[in-house]
């Protein structure tokens, strides 16, 4: 059923980040610890899915010579909203994640989808696009936040898990390169389960 796979499709076969090499960049700045990643994964699913909505009920009234602009305009009220939310209710989170709530704005997969297809699709299925693709985001930075956490400091949402049996973290795994590395063996594994995505 196509709504169905537009939750389920960038959860597997054409997720955004590993499949189309999206949003890579807050991959490497926020993924340090789970609670941040997790924090962005969601802000990303409000902003993704209700900047779809609000552009496919505009899709028809938009001249196509401002699109871009209107785009960013609510892409951008909705970034402050979710920043003021966060201002307002999960302060020490908000210090974490710095400017990176801001950059949602320029995150390619919220751009991207807003473009490709809610300006072409009806309300509800741009809602679920737009789900469907932060979920897909979200779930790659929390794989990444898990490992980078865990392995790094030991602990998971700050909980002593490994570190209570005397491992010390490897401070290697909390430089951002280390997550570049992780997201290339997403990819790879991912792409080893999906031959069609392979390269001749």
């Amino acid at each position: 059923m196509k709504l169905n796979s537009n939750i389920t499709a960038p959860l597997g076969g054409n997720n955004p980040v590993v499949v189309q090499i999206l949003g890579i960049c807050s991959a490497l700045a926020v993924t340090v610890k789970l609670e941040p990643a997790v924090v962005m994964g969601l802000s990303v699913i409000f902003v993704t899915a209700f900047a779809n909505l609000v552009m496919s009920l505009l899709r028809n009234g938009i001249p196509s010579r401002i699109r871009i602009i209107v785009q960013l305009v609510v892409i951008a009220t909705l970034v402050i909203l979710v920043d003021q939310v966060l201002r307002a209710f999960a302060y020490d989170v908000s210090k974490q994640l710095s400017v990176y709530v801001g950059l949602i704005i320029t995150n390619c997969i919220v751009m991207g989808r807003v473009e490709a297809y809610a300006l072409g699709h009806k309300p509800w299925e741009s809602l679920l696009d737009g789900i469907g693709n932060g979920l897909g985001y979200a779930l790659i930075l929390v794989i990444v936040a898990f490992f980078r956490e865990l392995f790094g400091s030991g602990t998971l949402f700050g909980i002593d898990i490994i570190a209570r049996f005397g491992y010390v973290g490897n401070s290697l795994m909390l430089f951002p390169p280390m997550a570049l590395i992780i997201v290339g063996c997403i990819i790879w594994v991912h792409r080893s389960f999906n031959k069609d995505l392979q390269e001749k």
